[in-house]
């Protein structure tokens, strides 16, 4: 099965224009990215897709040997590139997505750009003299719980997740797409992400990079961001004083506009 199908991959823009591949995080699916992937749509090719087991990817390529670390979901994105022919890659990743991203861009440099990490976490436990914003013990009571009722701990979740408490249909909206996802392929999920630790894999990223951190979330806190954004040569970071894991539903303008100035480029028209 090609990954184009399997990912259920969309479309849009300009057809000549330089390509944006938005990958979504935990939870989600391409729909997360409907307030910022179609202001690129003028000047760009705008490509969408599912991780397997997400949204209205095909549930039938999910295979646990695969999808048991990261290297499975970054083959995806690396296979998906090439099948479109894609060159000169601009990859905008959130959350879990950003360490896909490092690995693809790692696996095969020659594809990627740019890369834009939104809201990213090498590692989600601290370690030593490095803050993760959760302890092991916040980790296990979080998988366990996810275990034992997966639509009670979505609910849960999801509110704490989004931030934002003025805003409940945001949290809301969250909670829907952890939902929609087969629980056992989002426990296996959520236990490569949380469990993962890519700090190692950091220094390996060659390419032009933004690193895009909101001023307060509860799941990866500001000084996740700087790590990130010291670990990657000459990458930049841009803090968003707003709240949060989910800038691109919370803040999309904000969001536009700290992708278009480290693009180098302003809204056509």
């Amino acid at each position: 099965m090609s990954a184009t199908d399997r990912l259920h991959v969309t479309v849009t823009g300009e057809p000549d224009g330089r390509a944006m591949v938005f990958a979504h995080g935990f939870g989600c699916d391409q729909a997360m990215w409907r307030l910022v992937a179609p202001a690129f749509e003028a000047d760009h090719r705008v490509v969408l897709f599912d991780h397997v087991g997400a949204g209205r990817s095909d549930l039938s390529a999910y295979d646990p040997v695969r999808y048991a670390s990261l290297d499975g979901y970054a083959d995806d994105v690396v296979d998906l590139c090439r099948e479109l022919g894609l060159r000169d890659v601009v990859l905008v990743a959130h959350s879990v997505s950003a360490m896909i991203g490092v690995l693809a861009v790692r696996r095969a440099p020659e594809l990627f750009g740019s890369l834009v990490m939104v809201s990213p976490s090498p590692r989600y436990a601290d370690d030593e003299d490095y803050v993760g914003g959760l302890t092991e013990a916040d980790i296990d009571g979080l998988l366990e719980s996810l275990d034992s009722n997966y639509l009670g701990w979505s609910a849960q979740m999801a509110p704490v997740i989004m931030g934002n408490p003025d805003r409940p249909e945001l949290g809301e909206e969250l909670t829907a797409s952890f939902c929609r996802t087969d629980p056992a392929i989002a426990r296996q999920f959520a236990e490569v992400t949380f469990r993962g630790d890519n700090r190692a894999d950091l220094a390996g990223v060659r390419i032009p990079t933004l690193v895009i951190q909101v001023a307060d979330d509860a799941i990866a806190p500001v000084a996740v961001g700087r790590f990130v954004h010291e670990q990657i040569p000459g990458s930049s970071l841009m803090v968003l004083d707003t709240a949060g894991h989910c800038p691109h539903l919370s803040a999309p303008q904000e969001t536009i506009a700290a992708i278009r100035s480290f693009l180098g480029t302003s809204v056509p028209g």
